[in-house]
C-alpha cells in the first residue's frame, strides 16, 4: 500500500479515443457508478444556488508553482463563464498539506473542494468526509480502473485527475559535465548502487549521488517490490515488510552515507522537493531523486534543459508503478455541494479546462482529453509520456490498500527514517521498531 504513490501495471495510458466529453456546466451530465449504499448519516443537505445568487467555493490543492498558476487560471475562466461563482483558493507544497487539511476537516471547516492523494481515499471515504458526486459529474470517459480508487459501496466520491509513472529524475547536465554515465530505462538496483560508487571520484566536495533513501517509505517500497517481496502493507491491513530485504536496503544506504555519496543527515533533512531554494537537486547538491512522469516541466522551470527521467530501478521484478496521480472531491460540509460538483465536472471533463491545466497533474484521466492533449504535447511532456509508457508493460500493481494506516506511514515510519538517517539505530533495530509500531494498526 502506498499513501500517495502506488502502482498499476494494468493501468495503461487509457485508450485515447472517442468524442470530447461535455463541459457539464449545465448539470445535464450522468454518473455511471452504481448507487447501492445507503446515504451516510452525516451527509449534508445539498443546496442549490439560484442563477444569480453569489457562491464562493473554497478549494485546496498542493503542487508546484506551474500547477498553482494553471489551476488559478482555470478558476478565473470558470468564474468568467459563471459570474456568480468565485473561489477562495488554498494551495501549498506537499509538506504539511495533509496535516492542515485533516485539522480543518476535524473542525468541520474543510474547503468545499479538495485535492486528495489516492492513498488517503480509503480513510476519507470510510469516515464519510466526502459526498457522492452523482448525478452532476459525468464519469463516462474514465477507465473503471482509475475510477475505482474513488469509489466505496458503489458510489463515486472522488474523480481521478490523471495517471503518472513513479520513476527517477536526474541532473543530466551535471552528470555529463562530470563524466558520469546516464542511467537507462530498465536499469537495476545493482546498477544504481554501482553507479553511485563509480561516481565517487568524480563528485566535487558538497555534491552527492542521490538523496539518502535508506529510510524512505516510497523508495523502499519500490525496492521490496523489485525483489519480489510484494507490498509493504497488504490490502487486508497487515504489516508485510520483509526483514532481510529491509535490512539489506538500509545497510546499503548506511554504506553510501559513510562513503559520502548521500548527503549528511542534517542536509538531507533540509530538502524540500520542487522548492527552488530548498530542493537539494535544484541546488545542485544531488544528482538524482525519485519523481513522477508529470513533474519534468516543474524541474525544467527551475533549471531549463538540465534534467531527464528514467525508470525506477528493477531487480527480479519492476520497481516502478503507474497510479492515479490524485483525486478531486467535494467535502461533506460544503454549503453549496451541487455547485461544487458542477465545478468538478467542468474541471475533469471540459476541453477548455484541460487546455489550461495541461499535464501538471499527469496525463488526464479523461480519455478524450488525454487524446486531444497528446497530439500537441510539448517535448517535455513527451519525455514524461515516455517514462509512463516505459513503466506500463510490467509496472507494479497499484492499490489504495487498507484504510487506517496513514499515520503509520506519515508519522511512525518517518520517525524511524530519521533515526536511521542520523544513525541512532541500526537497520535491524529500525525494522523491529517498525514491526512494533505496526501492531496497533493491524486489522
Amino acid at each position: 500500500m502506498f499513501v500517495w504513490k502506488r502502482s498499476l501495471s494494468i493501468l495503461a495510458v487509457t485508450a485515447l479515443i472517442g468524442i470530447l466529453a461535455a463541459c457539464g456546466g449545465n448539470g445535464e451530465t450522468r454518473n455511471n457508478a452504481a448507487s447501492t449504499a445507503k446515504p451516510a448519516n452525516n451527509a449534508p443537505t445539498e443546496q442549490t444556488a439560484s442563477d444569480n445568487e453569489p457562491v464562493k467555493l473554497r478549494i485546496m490543492w498542493w503542487g508546484s508553482q506551474p500547477r498553482h498558476e494553471a489551476t488559478l487560471a482555470a478558476l478565473d475562466l470558470y468564474t468568467k463563464n459563471n459570474p456568480n461563482v468565485t473561489f477562495e483558493p488554498e494551495y501549498s507544497g506537499m509538506d504539511g498539506y495533509l496535516d492542515k487539511l485533516s485539522t480543518q476537516a476535524a473542525a468541520k471547516n474543510a474547503p468545499d473542494i479538495v485535492q486528495l492523494d489516492p492513498g488517503w481515499m480509503p480513510d476519507w471515504m470510510s469516515r464519510d468526509q466526502l459526498i457522492d458526486l452523482s448525478p452532476e459529474v459525468d464519469v463516462s470517459k474514465f477507465d473503471e480502473k482509475l475510477l475505482s480508487g474513488g469509489q466505496l459501496n458503489g458510489k463515486q466520491y472522488a474523480m481521478p485527475l490523471g495517471s503518472v509513472a513513479f520513476g527517477m529524475v536526474y541532473d543530466k547536465a551535471a552528470m555529463d559535465k562530470l563524466g558520469i554515465a546516464n542511467p537507462q530505462n530498465g536499469w537495476t538496483w545493482d546498477d544504481f548502487f554501482a553507479l553511485a560508487k563509480e561516481s565517487k571520484s568524480k563528485l566535487p566536495k558538497g555534491q552527492y549521488f542521490s538523496l539518502d533513501y535508506g529510510g524512505n517509505y516510497f523508495v523502499y517500497s519500490a525496492y521490496q517490490y523489485a525483489k519480489g517481496k510484494g507490498q509493504v502493507i497488504t490490502d487486508d491491513g497487515h504489516f508485510n515488510v520483509d526483514q532481510a530485504t529491509f535490512v539489506e536496503w538500509a545497510a546499503k544506504f548506511e554504506e553510501l552515507r559513510k562513503e559520502g555519496l548521500v548527503p549528511p543527515a542534517d542536509v538531507n533533512a533540509s530538502d524540500k522537493e520542487n522548492d527552488p531554494q530548498m530542493d537539494l537537486m535544484a541546488a545542485g547538491k544531488v544528482l538524482m531523486r525519485y519523481s513522477f512522469s508529470n513533474n519534468l516541466g516543474t524541474w525544467d522551470s527551475i533549471k531549463p534543459g538540465a534534467y531527464a527521467l528514467v525508470t525506477m530501478p528493477r531487480a527480479e521484478e519492476a520497481g516502478g508503478w503507474l497510479k492515479p496521480s490524485m483525486f478531486l472531491a467535494v467535502t461533506n460540509n460544503s454549503k453549496y455541494a451541487v455547485e461544487a460538483k458542477k465545478f468538478v465536472d467542468w474541471f475533469v471533463n471540459s476541453q477548455e479546462a484541460a487546455d489550461i491545466l495541461q499535464t501538471f497533474r499527469g496525463l488526464p484521466a479523461n480519455k478524450d482529453i488525454a487524446a486531444s492533449l497528446e497530439a500537441g504535447m510539448s517535448e517535455l511532456d513527451k519525455v514524461g509520456l515516455g517514462l509512463l509508457r516505459a513503466t506500463e508493460p510490467d509496472g507494479q500493481k497499484w492499490s489504495a490498500g487498507a484504510g487506517g494506516w496513514t499515520n503509520f506511514i506519515d508519522k511512525d515510519w518517518v520517525l524511524v527514517r530519521d533515526q536511521l538517517m542520523f544513525e541512532k539505530v541500526t537497520p535491524e533495530q529500525a525494522f523491529e521498531q517498525l514491526k512494533e509500531a505496526a501492531q496497533s494498526y493491524e486489522k
